[in-house]
């Protein structure tokens, strides 16, 4: 019953000092950036996968391991404009274009930063264009790491084969494929969200300052898809007609103001436990 009181008091203080430091305000900053950064990032993906690997499957299997954990009724939409920019975009040559493009969803980035900085209480020193060449290794890190995943991807379904043609067993156990690649999502968010809370703001966290906060994330995430999925499979008809042809953007934006809310809030629920743990010390 203490644990209980104590988890329910500290959650409560994670809400307060969410509002305080106006988390609404910066998670739309971030849902934003996240939804601009997105397109421009595609083309990094598109284009680097057409330079090292001469095809662009790596860049479509790529961008379908980024809308994996996505709930199908806001995936669906905005997969349709993503494979207009995979299609159109020239993936044999790193244009000026593309350069550009890394710039750009390196804002995305920028606006995680801002947020974690917030929550942590966390005065930036460093210089912002060296914040910003920083911002940019990311994202090709990111790039380069999605491909790779894209490519295991890619390759399991050739060598499941391969084994079911060597191993007749096993195919009753084909479902595993397809189990892979949720798992490689999920590997992928849980990467990417323990490097952001690590190393993107200033300052330095461990894993365990940091691991609250992102299981909280990952439960609500689950939790909010969910739901947001399927109140997108009774009403979604109501931001056809309220946005017309915005539909699909609209619907992806406000998905990721959800989602930026719960990352915001799950930053700060790191911050209320230190101050605890900090507490509990002295």
């Amino acid at each position: 019953m203490r644990l209980l009181k104590l988890s329910l008091r500290i959650a409560n203080d994670a809400v307060r000092h969410f509002l305080a430091d106006d988390g609404w305000a910066i998670a739309s900053h971030i849902a934003l950036s996240t939804l601009m950064a997105l397109f421009p990032f595609l083309i990094v993906v598109t284009a680097l996968a057409g330079f090292f690997f001469g095809s662009k499957q790596l860049a479509d299997e790529a961008a379908r391991i980024l809308l994996e954990a996505w709930p199908q009724e806001v995936a669906a939409p905005i997969a349709l404009d993503i494979a207009g920019v995979l299609t159109a975009t020239r993936g044999d040559v790193l244009t000026f274009g593309v350069l550009f493009a890394v710039y750009f969803s390196s804002s995305g980035v920028e606006s995680l930063r801002i947020g974690l900085n917030r929550a942590y209480r966390m005065k930036e020193p460093r210089a912002w264009w060296l914040l910003r060449i920083e911002s940019v290794i990311y994202v090709l890190i990111a790039a380069v790491a999605i491909l790779a995943f894209a490519f295991l991807v890619v390759l399991a379904p050739l060598i499941w084969a391969k084994l079911v043609q060597y191993v007749p067993t096993l195919a009753p156990f084909g479902g595993l494929v397809t189990f892979a690649r949720y798992a490689v999502a999920a590997l992928v968010l849980v990467i990417a969200l323990i490097i952001v809370h690590s190393w993107l703001p200033a300052g330095r966290r461990s894993l365990t300052d940091i691991a609250p906060g992102i299981v909280a994330t990952l439960l609500l995430w689950l939790g909010a898809g969910a739901a947001f999925g399927r109140y997108l499979a009774e009403y979604a008809f109501a931001y056809v007609t309220m946005y017309a042809g915005l539909a699909s953007a609209m619907i992806a934006l406000i998905f990721l103001y959800v989602c930026a809310s719960i990352f915001v809030y799950g930053a700060e629920l790191n911050s209320v436990i230190a101050k605890e743990r900090e507490a509990a010390r002295d």
